[in-house]
């Protein structure tokens, strides 16, 4: 089993477009699916609520890690936390990380989320599944986002 996601897509958008869809908080939530109640801040928290449907009554937590403007963005978080009572603070956490490159038609977006291999033996293979569907569907969201929203 692979210890990492990778996705890519190319973005007819410029960098800083597809930048500030990725790093406002209020753009992320509409393309993701999250309504997070703050900005996105190296070394805090940022939490909301789920807003896709059948994750509606679930919170969304990440912590930022770095923030290179029009370059890079990381967050840790616990992949595919979906019981609302259980407590995954215990658990290892996944990286996210987002790399952007120009291109001549607009922005190579980058995505991959790594560290499953630290996952507690009975969750991660599921995690893993869940996620690489996830992220399919997050780039198409992201695509269309910023095509849209320009």
């Amino acid at each position: 089993m692979s210890d990492r996601i990778e996705k890519s897509v190319e973005l007819k958008a410029p960098v800083a477009r597809v930048w500030r869809a990725l790093t406002d908080h209020v753009e992320f939530g509409t393309w993701f699916g999250v309504k997070l109640e703050g900005p996105f801040v190296p070394g805090q928290t940022a939490r909301g609520r789920i807003t896709h449907p059948g994750y509606d009554h679930l919170t969304m937590e990440v912590v930022v890690q770095k923030m290179e403007p029009e370059r890079y963005f990381s967050f840790t978080w616990h992949p595919y936390a979906i019981e609302p009572d259980k407590d995954y603070s215990g658990e290892p956490s996944t990286l996210v990380e987002f790399r952007l490159q120009k291109t001549a038609a607009g922005t190579l977006l980058q995505a991959c989320e790594s560290g499953f291999d630290k996952l507690p033996p009975e969750r991660r293979d599921l995690a893993f599944r869940m996620n690489e569907g996830g992220w399919t569907a997050q780039m198409e969201n992201i695509a269309k986002h910023v095509d849209h929203a320009a």
